[in-house]
């Protein structure tokens, strides 16, 4: 079960309120980086978690727990950011020079033209479980696999993109308690790195995470092949050297090698088409 207190995780102030930003802000919301995306992503990695270590369950819980509270930061920023937002184009006009927008020449009339129009006719001037062109979220970009390591990686690469988004907003709008927020939420995405990060460093690192699923005998696997960076040039010329390609892989079970891509198997022939199947009667043997 869940709780909630009334008050907000961080304190939202908006000084300039801007309707165009309120819109950039929807991506923090319903964006495949925002926080509906993470949120739920944590919520169901917990929900789903198996093992006798329940303490990984309950991080998760607690993180996606915070998760909700960010969210309802930022639909509180969108809807104090549309408070002075014309809702018609008359009332642009006539208050040309009251919002000052960075799309639409800054205007009040461009306010309305960058604005979602969704803010004005579905919402009554709220946020809405949408990215920044309106597109709801649909949940597509939840990764919860039920493998506690793959899903540290997964969560790792959702606060890189979260975080690269909310840098991109706090150096778009000059608003003092819109970056007040955003360095806290940056903040956030820090530290949220760093404890999927070191899930995996108590799971033995990649030593001990990698290959992951590492419950599979690596001896299983076509031993010529696991180690090795197919080039695909096609004039067959080396790739460019790194670490991938030479010296000790990462788990240090193997060694990196360069192996060029060429056929190995045959050109498929498919049998003939059955003759139920609606094909041409050129297809069926």
């Amino acid at each position: 079960m869940f709780y909630h207190d009334k008050k907000l995780q961080y304190p939202v102030k908006v000084s300039t309120p801007d309707p165009v930003f309120a819109r950039m802000l929807q991506q923090a919301i319903g964006g495949v980086e925002g926080e509906i995306r993470v949120c739920m992503q944590y919520m169901f990695q917990a929900w789903g978690a198996r093992g006798p270590t329940t303490k990984y369950r309950d991080m998760l819980l607690h993180t996606a727990t915070e998760e909700i509270g960010h969210i309802e930061m930022l639909a509180t920023a969108v809807a104090m950011n549309l408070e002075t937002a014309p809702t018609k184009v008359q009332e642009a006009g006539a208050a040309d020079g009251i919002v000052g927008t960075v799309m639409g020449g800054g205007s009040a009339r461009g306010a309305i033209e960058g604005m979602l129009h969704r803010h004005i006719l579905s919402t009554g001037m709220a946020a809405f479980p949408a990215n920044a062109e309106g597109v709801p979220f649909d949940m597509s970009h939840i990764y919860a696999s039920g493998n506690l390591a793959a899903d540290m990686y997964c969560n790792v690469a959702a606060e890189a993109t979260g975080r690269v988004l909310a840098v991109r907003l706090f150096n778009a709008t000059d608003d003092t308690g819109m970056k007040d927020m955003l360095h806290f939420m940056i903040a956030r995405d820090t530290m949220h790195q760093q404890q999927w990060l070191a899930v995996v460093e108590e799971l033995g690192g990649a030593q001990g995470a990698l290959p992951i699923p590492n419950s599979f005998p690596q001896s299983e696997e076509h031993q010529k092949f696991n180690y090795n960076f197919f080039a695909t040039a096609a004039d067959g010329s080396a790739p460019q050297a790194g670490r991938w390609t030479q010296g000790p892989s990462i788990d240090g079970k193997g060694t990196f090698s360069v192996f060029q891509n060429v056929p190995m198997g045959e050109e498929p022939v498919l049998g003939p088409a059955r003759p139920d199947s609606g094909a041409q009667s050129e297809q069926i043997a």
